[in-house]
């Protein structure tokens, strides 16, 4: 299906991989249509798995298998909004022990460098608190975080 606006991804060969963990990994995930390339290509041959559609969390996208001359950046991310703190550890855990990496504040990154902000709903309103000192604490908090503790930016933003 076409979409107006579609989030192209580039990979290099693993487009289809990534889907598949996507789909594996976070809710309203799917894979769609696989396309193979119908000839060769700087980066591939005849038959190769060119793009792939997908959506993450009901946003369309499309995986292209470019080659290895671009890389994702912190420059895009998605960002997840999650209700607990298990929601919170078990795409953490699962980006990060699927070879990826962790960063801070609530950021890592999956095994193909593409960067995920896992955030907890609940950080966002200690953050955004109208209290400013509450969420100036609930900030400092989160800046010595790499996975978001729930449980610790609640008791900063008390204080």
């Amino acid at each position: 299906m076409q979409h107006k606006n579609t989030i192209c991804l580039w990979y290099d060969g693993t487009a289809l991989e990534a889907a598949q963990f996507y789909a594996e990994t976070f809710p309203d995930t799917s894979v769609g249509a696989v396309y193979r390339a119908p000839g060769d290509y700087p980066s591939g041959k005849q038959g190769d798995v060119l793009t792939v559609e997908f959506t993450v969390m009901g946003i369309p996208c499309l995986g292209i298998n470019g080659g290895p001359m671009f890389g994702h950046s912190e420059a895009f991310s998605f960002q997840v909004a999650t209700d607990s703190q298990a929601e919170t550890d078990r795409l953490w855990g699962a980006i990060v022990s699927h070879g990826g990496q962790e960063s801070a504040c609530g950021w890592c990154k999956d095994k193909w460098g593409l960067s995920w902000q896992i955030t907890p709903r609940a950080l966002t309103a200690a953050i955004t608190d109208p209290d400013r000192a509450a969420a100036g604490r609930a900030f400092q908090a989160m800046m010595g975080m790499g996975k978001i503790d729930i449980a610790a930016i609640e008791a900063a933003r008390r204080g």
